[in-house]
């Protein structure tokens, strides 16, 4: 099934032992291995695959193209970004972070974003950014709550009307762009934020109201991918609160200052803050 391109879900299952090596692709059987990994993640019909050449030549100008390995040499999940210009100073944006399946949860996507800051701040890099879904509580909860990244914008439909995944289709392509402090930033789990404040959530009604207080809880589902297969026209009511929620409270000077992913079959709520008292 296609997921974000920053994925993160659940291990369908058990994990085989050992600790993934992380490395820079280097030879063509590895690049072809991530050009697998890509299709295994998003689909066989997945129409902005990183081809090989690509996945190398990045690497000679500041990109990165790591891996990560499992006792066998074997590729079990992979990042790749690019290296830019953003107002004046270098930047780096990290396009696609993908684990296989049985070591999802086993913290290879944090090792990979480990050694991402790493080999950027050796190249005098302060920040990154990328995107993801804000309606994906298992990817909100490793870049907000693990990674300590910041929201900074709510962008409708990145991907335009023929996004990239058949999952996309659903509900369309809205993201969160985030900025990751590399001189600040960790890969550990970041203090909790308080819990308590006004919740908004979808009702059975659909109706959603949106109060001027601060903190503010907004809720979404668990498994958003579950949502779409079971009940289509809930998950694009869903798109619909949420999409309006963050546009209102973003542009009136809130902060997401945290994610609290919940246990199953509970819905996970970001936490929403008022810069400067009410808006």
């Amino acid at each position: 099934m296609p997921r974000d391109r920053h994925s993160q879900d659940e291990p369908r299952a058990e994990a085989p032992g050992g600790v993934p090596v992380i490395r820079p692709l280097v030879r063509e059987d590895e690049l072809m291995q991530c050009v697998q990994l890509q299709r295994d993640t998003w689909g066989d019909d997945f129409r902005e695959l990183v081809a090989p050449a690509v996945l190398m030549v990045v690497q000679k100008v500041g990109g990165l193209t790591l891996g990560a390995f499992n006792p066998r040499g074997e590729l079990v999940g992979f990042l790749f970004g690019i290296t830019g210009i953003r107002d004046g100073r270098p930047a780096h944006w990290s396009h696609m972070l993908a684990v296989r399946d049985e070591w999802r949860n086993r913290g290879v996507g944090r090792r990979l974003k480990a050694a991402q800051r790493a080999h950027l701040r050796k190249m005098g890099v302060e920040t990154a950014y990328w995107s993801f879904d804000p309606l994906v509580a298992r990817n909100a909860h490793l870049n907000l709550h693990c990674l300590g990244a910041t929201v900074i914008e709510y962008v409708r439909d990145m991907y335009g009307d023929n996004p990239m995944s058949r999952t996309d289709a659903v509900i369309g392509s809205d993201r969160f762009v985030v900025a990751w402090n590399l001189a600040g930033g960790s890969v550990t789990p970041a203090a909790k934020e308080d819990r308590t404040g006004s919740v908004i959530t979808l009702t059975a009604e659909s109706a959603v109201s949106l109060p001027d207080t601060s903190p503010l809880l907004v809720e979404i589902p668990f498994d958003i991918q579950a949502v779409k297969r079971r009940d289509p026209l809930r998950a694009i009511e869903w798109r619909g609160l949420t999409r309006a929620v963050f546009e209102h409270y973003l542009a009136r000077g809130y902060h997401v200052t945290d994610f609290h992913r919940g246990a199953p079959g509970h819905r996970g709520r970001y936490v929403l803050v008022a810069q400067r008292g009410l808006a």
